[in-house]
């Protein structure tokens, strides 16, 4: 069984500090790139589902131009039925 010294203590809290660093240091480069990359694309996907959209309801319009079936029936509602009342009286 080997026992820990304090040189191998120092080498391993020297690549802690260095991978630090080095990571710091790479963010600082790539990162921006990166979240401006994805927000390019998420901007594309936005603007291609608001044309989807758009042409789905210009063709929706155009399909139904000129009809108009909002006449009143002549039937009135009816509303729905959730139970019956029931009048009670209190017996004394």
């Amino acid at each position: 069984m080997e026992t820990a010294s304090f040189n191998g203590f120092l080498r391993t809290l020297l690549y802690i500090v260095a991978f630090y660093y080095i990571f710091k240091f790479l963010a600082k480069l790539f990162l921006p790139h990166l979240i401006k990359k994805a927000v390019e694309k998420a901007g594309q996907n936005f603007e291609k589902q608001q044309q989807t959209y758009q042409n789905a309801q210009h063709n929706k319009s155009n399909s139904k131009d000129g009809i108009f079936d909002a006449a009143p029936s002549d039937k009135p509602r009816e509303k729905k039925k959730v139970g019956e009342y029931v009048d009670y009286e209190e017996i004394e």
